[in-house]
């Protein structure tokens, strides 16, 4: 191999994406106001380019999971990845509107205003996880351009084919000092990490995270963390049983549970343990009558997490604990070549010191506690670390409003699971080591924007008027005297 022929360094990336991050700096300067219709503009082309790849985005997703089928891809990435871009263009005008804030008084009296512009940030950058990569791109995308920003996007190594495709879809769509992107493993991505953006957003693992806040902190970078957690679902003896673990399991199957908000493990009443195993199995076996040959049943994205999941249930299976694959076609798992599928899998009752109850599975591992009284769910929820989501499926508005209110989650969803991300409307974002900071929507659209706060001063002298200005006197005193009042 000659010098021409040399794969690029890291030290070709780093310079690379610092000369990016100068240039889409520098455009953005000179651009000045960015209007809505040029903004409008940017999100379209976003929702155009993903309509044109749909088919080979599903392809490329597919080739990274070795088994990801074309339904959930067109749903979940591209269909999702469209939805945040028309929503904001939709609503994006009303958005940027100046936002009329009360003047204190005396200063309202006499003609004193207020109000708050949102601006630009300039320049963000978006980390994407592998789990829905092209969605996760283009959700935070969504938010950027329409508060006005240029974007630099680092996605993830473990989906190279779709990472590759969407630099094709990247470069078709934008000039590189509007958005790029920078592919590459783990030293790519903490060099990206180090670049001083006007703000950063990372969804990932929480691992992860304190190292891209600890990169981030070297240059005061406002950074957005999406990260994940145990997601609890509470099933309430009030739950028609059969339509929950409908509902639940389909959440738990859809992309083999490797979803930030997947339900973690289950809290359920402890005479309805068998009744609730067994509407899971049903409806597992309603969706994936065969799982191993089934073209809709997702693969475990790497043979390293296809271990790590396995370690899980290894690890339970040497404690003596109950496992229950679901597993309807009774088909041998160990046979399987070119995938790495594991079966939606139950452990009821499990330890509470297993791997699985202390990390988060993100997986079609479903492990199922059980209580006497409601309160021990909360008790349990709250000495663990709060999560993405909490869940809670019944009727009983007492334990609801317990739930909602006693326990701490970056959201909550009743009656349902993962459908709270739909929702555009609803800030998304964890709390504490489940996340800082939300986006979505209008959220989103703040999020990524500088609340410039703006006071215009009547033209009478204000400070003169209330004895703020030497020498102090009567005036003084009476103004003294009005602020200290009770």
């Amino acid at each position: 191999m000659n010098a021409e022929q040399q794969l690029p360094t890291l030290g070709d990336s780093e310079q690379k994406m610092n000369s990016t991050l100068q240039m889409q700096r520098d455009a953005y300067l000179k651009e000045g106001i960015v209007s809505a219709e040029i903004r409008i503009d940017r999100l379209q082309r976003g929702v155009d380019v993903l309509i044109k790849y749909n088919e080979k985005i599903t392809d490329a997703l597919n080739t990274d999971f070795t088994c990801r089928p074309r339904e959930v891809t067109l749903l979940t990435d591209v269909g999702a990845g469209i939805a945040p871009m028309k929503h904001a263009i939709k609503h994006l005008r009303s958005w940027m509107k100046p936002e009329k804030r009360p003047t204190m008084f005396p200063f309202n009296l006499v003609g004193g205003r207020s109000r708050i512009e949102y601006q630009p940030l300039g320049v963000v950058g978006i980390i994407a996880p592998w789990n829905f990569p092209v969605n996760m791109v283009f959700a935070p995308l969504a938010g950027v351009l329409a508060a006005g920003n240029r974007a630099m996007i680092k996605p993830s190594e473990f989906t190279p084919a779709t990472s590759a495709l969407m630099a094709e879809m990247i470069a078709e769509a934008y000039d590189p000092t509007e958005v790029a992107i920078f592919d590459g493993g783990p030293e790519v991505g903490q060099a990206f990490s180090n670049l001083p953006f006007d703000h950063m957003i990372f969804t990932g693992a929480t691992s992860i995270a304190r190292h891209i806040l600890t990169a981030a902190a070297r240059n005061l970078v406002p950074v957005t963390l999406e990260l994940g957690g145990k997601s609890p679902v509470v099933i309430s003896r009030s739950a028609d049983i059969e339509k929950s673990l409908g509902r639940i399991m389909t959440g738990k199957t859809l992309n083999a549970g490797q979803i930030c908000l997947a339900p973690d493990y289950l809290l359920v009443p402890e005479e309805k343990l068998h009744e609730v195993i067994a509407a899971a199995q049903k409806a597992v076996a309603q969706m994936y009558p065969r799982i191993l040959d089934n073209p809709q049943y997702t693969s475990v994205i790497n043979e390293r997490h296809f271990q790590r999941l396995n370690g899980y249930l290894a690890e339970a299976s040497e404690r003596g604990q109950k496992i229950i694959p679901i597993n309807p076609a009774k088909e041998d798992f160990s046979t399987q070549q070119g995938t790495l599928k594991i079966p939606p899998t139950l452990i009821p009752e499990p330890a509470d010191d297993l791997k699985m109850m202390e990390e988060e599975l993100f997986g079609p591992l479903l492990p199922i506690r059980t209580y006497n009284n409601f309160e021990e769910t909360i008790s349990y929820i709250n000495s663990k670390p709060r999560p993405l989501a909490a869940y809670y499926f019944g009727d009983d508005k007492q334990e609801e409003t317990a739930l909602i209110s006693r326990t701490t989650s970056g959201g909550v969803c009743i009656n349902d699971v993962v459908m709270q991300v739909a929702q555009e409307d609803l800030p998304f974002g964890g709390v504490g080591p489940s996340g800082m900071g939300a986006y979505h929507g209008l959220k989103g659209f703040q999020t990524f924007s500088h609340a410039k706060s703006i006071y215009r001063q009547a033209s009478i002298n204000i400070a003169k008027l209330g004895g703020m200005l030497p020498p102090y006197g009567k005036a003084t005193e009476s103004t003294i005297k009005m602020q200290l009042k009770k």
